[in-house]
């Protein structure tokens, strides 16, 4: 069902329509706890991901060994859970189990190497059904505690086969304190772990905060894990053309009016809108979005503004909604000091993700 346009103009100077575009900066989202836990699995983006969906690179001997590695992980941890229950418990206690050791492994590489297709195909691999395994971003996780307690966290969890952790990393001594009590009290439960991340586990924090006050709790999160290697290039510009050049205003306005269910906002007012806007909240920011227009792109003017745009690109990447945009390219959206900063690697993935939407959003331009 295409959106009609009128031929008079708005007060904005845009076309106007019948039934115009959305804007994220309108919508202010409520998250209730049981949804956070309810969406503890894989982004639709890696949906239908599997171990031999993955195309390895033949140069990288090390994405080959993952998929081998993963595999056999997956395999075992088909056994009963050590608390003996096939049911999610999410209120009550599970009993204390005492595995042989921590399970856990952790995919360490550059932005683009596949790390989040093979933990979503670690998840669907994973002998246990869905209400018995979790899936979530660090910040998810994070956010999921910050919802229900730490306490009421551990016992959801605690029945679990799996808990993944996708873009595993420390920002901040509170969340390293919380990550390694937590992470501790569901490997006593007996939960597996898998985590993905830029940063070697023995490194988490560093070049953030002082890592060096808070070794013990590092330490004892990077204890849990054994570190898989995953070398190689971005595929998403693997044998691909550069990122398309930012359109007009015109041009993007016209293209959010003619595409139903698109938003459309302008950059400054959107990040000052996501200041307003938990994190925990932004992929509910982006529920029924078919495409995110955006006008008058221009860099970020700090750290704390750039953090949270990288949370919106995430959750733009992990529901593949295209983004199209006026203004200056996405490469140019941080600092050379941001990119030489602590959360460089943050902001790399960030930039990568939106090249990869803005392609997708190309063909819009052309409706």
């Amino acid at each position: 069902m295409s959106t009609s346009l009128s031929t008079s103009g708005s007060a904005s100077g845009h076309p106007t329509a019948d039934a115009g575009p959305l804007a994220l900066c309108a919508r202010e989202p409520r998250v209730p706890a049981e949804r956070l836990v309810a969406e503890m699995v894989p982004p639709p983006r890696f949906d239908s991901v599997r171990f031999d969906t993955y195309d390895p690179d033949p140069a990288q001997p090390s994405q080959t060994e993952a998929v081998t590695v993963l595999s056999g992980f997956a395999a075992g941890l088909g056994g009963a859970h050590a608390s003996g229950s096939g049911k999610r418990r999410w209120f009550s206690k599970a009993p204390k189990a005492a595995p042989a050791g921590p399970r856990g492994v952790y995919l360490d590489g550059g932005y683009g190497v596949g790390k989040t297709h093979l933990l979503a195909s670690l998840w669907h691999a994973t002998p246990a059904e869905p209400a018995l395994k979790a899936f979530g971003t660090f910040v998810e996780l994070t956010n999921l505690v910050g919802a229900l307690g730490f306490q009421q966290t551990v016992q959801t969890l605690g029945g679990h086969r799996l808990l993944c952790i996708d873009e595993f990393e420390l920002d901040d001594p509170g969340d390293t304190v919380l990550v390694s009590s937590l992470l501790s009290r569901l490997v006593e439960q007996g939960v597996a772990l898998a985590a993905t991340s830029n940063t070697l586990p023995g490194k988490l924090g560093e070049g953030r905060f002082a890592a060096a006050d808070f070794l013990r709790e590092i330490q004892g999160l990077s204890a849990h894990f054994r570190p898989l290697r995953i070398d190689g290039q971005d595929y998403r510009h693997r044998g691909l053309p550069d990122a398309p050049a930012p359109f007009s205003d015109e041009q993007v306005a016209k293209a959010a009016y003619a595409t139903p269910g698109a938003s459309l906002d302008d950059f400054p007012g959107l990040l000052d809108h996501l200041a307003k806007v938990h994190p925990s909240r932004y992929g509910a920011l982006t529920d029924g979005i078919a495409a995110v227009c955006l006008t008058d792109v221009g860099p970020v003017p700090d750290q704390s503004t750039a953090l949270r745009l990288v949370v919106l690109a995430d959750r733009l990447y992990d529901r593949e909604v295209p983004v199209l945009a006026s203004g200056v390219p996405f490469d140019r959206l941080f600092s050379e000091e941001m990119l030489n900063g602590g959360y460089r690697k943050k902001y790399f993935r960030a930039i990568s993700r939106l090249t990869a939407l803005a392609r997708d959003a190309k063909p819009l331009v052309s409706q």
